[in-house]
């Protein structure tokens, strides 16, 4: 285990637990794959009138990337719409491969947990599959509120 990529504040994020566990009757439920390491998110949304995120619950089968990520979505995600999480969801892309700095908005201030995945390409996807799912979890919503898996 390299101790440059699995910090301690990353692992404490993973343990953290925050939004795990599923809700009753979400508005809309996503699980989504990651093919080449076995991670896979499902998450729960409880959605409010105008789309922003009012209750997120998330089952985590995957590494300790994943996993914080995930916990990461649960302390911070309420209140959140499509378009800011998919706009974030596309800064951490960019600042994994190297394109631009990590996000600096306050709410995110752990995403630079995750700075030493940037030189592992092979763990970017763990990063990013619960900012993926929570995104795609809401276009589903904007779309009717579709359940997806």
């Amino acid at each position: 285990m390299s101790t440059d990529l699995y910090q301690e504040g990353l692992l404490a994020l993973a343990g953290a637990a925050e939004g795990e566990g599923r809700l009753d009757d979400p508005d809309v439920t996503l699980t989504l794959d990651n093919p080449l390491c076995g991670d896979r998110v499902t998450l729960d949304l409880h959605c409010d009138q105008a789309g922003r995120i009012a209750a997120l619950g998330h089952h985590v089968r995957g590494c300790v990337l994943c996993r914080a990520a995930a916990n990461l979505l649960g302390q911070q995600a309420i209140g959140q719409d499509a378009a800011s999480l998919d706009t974030l969801q596309r800064a951490i892309k960019g600042a994994l491969r190297g394109r631009h700095a990590w996000p600096t908005d306050e709410r995110w201030q752990d995403l630079t947990l995750f700075e030493p995945a940037a030189a592992h390409k092979s763990r970017h996807e763990c990063v990013l599959l619960p900012f993926e799912a929570v995104v795609e979890a809401l276009r589903q919503h904007g779309e009717g509120g579709a359940t997806g898996t």
